[in-house]
């Protein structure tokens, strides 16, 4: 198991607050004084297995997301130290490391991955309350009576279906009622948002024509679009992967389908254009985090930070989410002692805190660990993204985690 430590040099941090000051300010004495001490983060993401190929660029988010905040002063002059491990998808995997930090490394907080791994921390986490962030979006993560120190940075599965599911109504012009299908895996991130999004779907209006599993390694999809041409969806829900999205398109059109897919957002990313090529076209990409070169603020340091080379939404979306927990972090060392529980409250104090623009403002309550209602849309154009929308919904209390 790979692991490794990032910290700044001495050298290079003094200067960092010397030239571009701190991002707010030294908390309780000087920056001299500020080098006793570290705060240790575990960076806990699948960088091997069959999530490593968006684990990879998620880490590397928030890597230079931890990297960036030194360069920027710290935490009130105190620099963040990265413990990055591997935890290849595999939940004892996960549970090893995540022992070895909160007990040998005495780490403050947790940024984790995938669902494998996540579902098997949640009680570990609440037991050590132990801040932890992940990038496994299932909407009961976001109910503080179940999960009261899990964080995530983005909306959850449910709530991005409904976002785009109001898009598309919003946007219908046709006197009949818009057609809708769902394809997923028959897992359970798959299976996760399609109560909420088929009940939602008929509140609205739509008219729901079918429902078709599959796989996440399944190399073919023909009987399952042909089936999806006899219903004629309008609309068609995807929540896959990329891969498995790619075969979904390309055997929509060799069946002749002609529909608007849209996906959440592990089952669409740039790679979509190298897997399906044209067939690609037209449908719809939800995202929590900017795509590359989108003119916002932060898209600016991402590019300085990177030598301007293009990275994925995945990589944007974990330099957010050490954003977030920084800002945590900061509130709660202004205000004392710097603990799992300080931490926690400080998040839920949050308030439409804005990451550079680089997603959507993230709102945080002690009753309610949702951090936004809403999704970025791209359209897929020609080997782009192009943005089409930031949808909010409204944050409805009857919704909590599901």
């Amino acid at each position: 198991m790979k692991r490794f430590a990032h910290l700044l040099s001495a050298a290079l941090f003094a200067a960092a607050l010397t030239i571009s000051g701190t991002i707010a300010g030294t908390v309780g004495g000087t920056a001299a004084q500020a080098w006793a001490k570290e705060y240790k983060i575990g960076s806990m993401i699948d960088l091997s297995g069959p999530t490593s190929s968006v684990g990879q660029p998620y880490a590397k988010g928030i890597h230079d997301g931890a990297a960036w905040i030194n360069a920027n002063g710290g935490i009130g002059g105190v620099p963040i130290t990265l413990l990055e491990a591997d935890t290849a998808y595999n939940a004892q995997q996960g549970i090893a490391t995540y022992k070895r930090f909160t007990t040998s490394e005495h780490v403050v907080g947790i940024q984790g991955f995938g669902t494998a791994v996540t579902e098997a921390l949640a009680r570990f986490a609440t037991k050590d309350k132990m801040p932890y962030f992940s990038a496994s979006y299932s909407a009961h993560l976001t109910d503080p009576a179940t999960a009261p120190y899990n964080f995530i940075i983005a909306a959850d599965y449910t709530t991005q279906m409904r976002a785009a599911i109001k898009y598309f109504r919003d946007g219908w012009k046709e006197s009949r009622a818009p057609r809708i299908a769902f394809v997923y895996p028959d897992h359970p991130y798959g299976l996760a948002p399609i109560p909420g999004g088929k009940a939602y779907a008929e509140e609205l209006g739509f008219e729901i024509v079918a429902t078709e599993t599959v796989g996440l390694k399944d190399i073919d999809a023909t009987t399952q679009m042909l089936a999806l041409l006899k219903a004629k969806p309008d609309f068609c829900w995807i929540g896959g992967t990329t891969p498995s999205t790619a075969v979904i398109m390309k055997d929509a059109v060799k069946v002749g389908l002609k529909t608007v897919f849209f996906t959440n957002i592990w089952g669409c990313d740039e790679n979509i254009f190298k897997l399906a090529g044209d067939a690609a076209d037209g449908n719809v990409s939800l995202q929590a985090a900017a795509a590359y070169g989108d003119d916002v603020p932060g898209m600016q340091v991402i590019k300085k930070v990177t030598n301007g080379e293009p990275q994925m939404t995945h990589y944007t979306r974990g330099f957010v989410s050490m954003l977030v927990m920084a800002e945590g972090m900061r509130i709660a060392a202004q205000k004392g002692e710097l603990t799992g529980p300080a931490v926690k409250a400080a998040l839920e104090t949050l308030r439409d805190y804005d990451p550079m623009g680089l997603a959507p403002a993230i709102s945080i309550f002690p009753d309610d660990h949702r951090p936004n209602m809403g999704v970025f849309l791209y359209r897929l154009e020609k080997g782009r993204m192009v943005f089409l929308k930031a949808q909010n919904l409204e944050r409805k209390k009857e919704w909590l985690g599901k």
